[in-house]
């Protein structure tokens, strides 16, 4: 099942528009830096690339990057990698994330940091200053700011790889370590593999034990929804067993101010829907029913868009079984009620008819009479598709019979 390109609806990495006001604030802090040239934590040349991009205009700023950005962008990284002080790491955090946001595409500079040092004869390794290896350290530190802002980096850093395209080696399941188990060559894989998977690993524990209770799980969820993009991330995924922590965080998200997270929670189950190991999990995990909600009871289409496409892939396997948890969730009325509705975007009203469609091909599969029964008993007999098959009452017309009527005479 290929992913079709429709990436046209979703979210940017990470937007840092929220972030504003938060980074002037760090922004505005006078910074020492000489002294960390004294105590030889970074070198004059480092000082002078410091001296002259900190607190100057945002065209300078921009122009100054122009002409030589790796070079400043390894001054940045040093200063992360050396100081230990929580004011300045969080100061060049904010810089470099206000370097972003000015221009998202800089993050490509992150890359060519060896290229630069080894140019100008630099004596530390390019391993010292990998930006991946001084990021995922930040992850560790005790404030939120820190991991936080390293997330959103690191997760920006990741997307703008030069190796986007090279396959994982060591995912389980992947082509590349089936080609390497037999012994047979796959071509070079992505260098970053490690780290990134560290970085999912780090993001599966923020959704199971958050560090900040209200932040960060959406911070988490941000990232993935941009690093599940890449089919090889969404092996690491799965075998982090991170696939069955969204059931539980979708069913959570109610009300308009859940929205977003509701999006990208939706957004990573239908990328998730294309990477055959996970449908299973996905299915097994009870997520059907969270989509069935969000279709519910969202009000903004991109939300409704992504939970239909993620309900569809789910449906298009009939094996997982994920068709009787969608009628058990009501699926069928919330069709019919939000076919009703007008909709800007033309594909919803689609989906909605397809998806309608295919719960009444499967309508037979989904009828047992132990559910049937189970409605009239606890008096929420919704109309469903076992309600308008003929093989349903055919095969079932006997059971009326059992205990003495029991069922009929509940329905009369």
């Amino acid at each position: 099942m290929a992913m079709p390109g429709v990436y046209a609806y979703t979210a940017t990495p990470l937007p840092l528009s929220d972030d504003g006001a938060e980074l002037a604030e760090i922004l505005s802090r006078d910074i020492p830096w000489e002294v960390y040239m004294t105590a030889r934590l970074i070198a004059d040349k480092d000082l002078q690339l410091i001296r002259r991009y900190d607190k100057r205009s945002e065209e300078l700023q921009a122009s100054l990057l122009d002409e030589s950005g790796p070079a400043y962008i390894e001054a940045f990284l040093t200063v992360l990698r050396n100081v230990t002080k929580e004011e300045t790491v969080q100061y060049i955090l904010a810089l470099l994330l206000q370097m972003l946001r000015a221009n998202p595409a800089r993050a490509k500079l992150f890359h060519q940091v060896g290229e630069a040092h080894a140019a100008a004869g630099g004596a530390a390794s390019q391993a010292e200053l990998n930006p991946y290896a001084v990021l995922l350290r930040l992850l560790q530190r005790a404030d939120w700011f820190t991991q936080e802002k390293s997330c959103k980096l690191l997760t920006r850093v990741i997307a703008a790889r030069p190796h986007r395209d090279a396959p994982f080696v060591h995912v389980a399941g992947s082509s590349a370590a089936a080609a390497a188990a037999n012994g047979a060559a796959s071509g070079p894989g992505d260098p970053a593999e490690p780290h990134i998977t560290s970085f999912v690993e780090w993001l599966c524990g923020q959704l199971r034990r958050p560090s900040n209770p209200a932040k960060s799980v959406p911070t988490a969820v941000s990232a993935l929804a941009v690093l599940l993009r890449d089919k090889a991330t969404r092996g690491l995924f799965t075998a982090a067993a991170g696939v069955g922590l969204l059931a539980p965080l979708l069913r959570s998200c109610t009300g308009p101010t859940s929205s977003q997270l509701a999006y990208e929670i939706c957004l990573c189950v239908w990328q998730l829907s294309y990477h055959k190991p996970a449908l299973q999990a996905l299915a097994s995990s009870g997520v059907s029913k969270g989509l069935v909600e969000v279709v519910r009871s969202a009000q903004k289409e991109k939300v409704v868009r992504v939970a239909l496409l993620s309900l569809r892939n789910l449906l298009g396997e009939p094996e997982l079984g994920a068709a009787s948890d969608m009628v058990e969730a009501g699926l069928p009325k919330v069709l019919a009620t939000r076919s009703l509705q007008s909709w800007g975007d033309e594909d919803i009203a689609e989906l909605l008819e397809s998806l309608a469609a295919a719960l009444k091909e499967q309508a037979v599969v989904l009828s047992s009479w132990e559910k049937y029964k189970k409605e009239v008993l606890s008096g929420n007999l919704d109309w469903s598709p076992m309600h308008s098959s003929e093989g349903f009452w055919r095969s079932h017309v006997d059971k009326f019979e059992d205990k003495d009527f029991q069922v009929l005479r509940v329905l009369l």
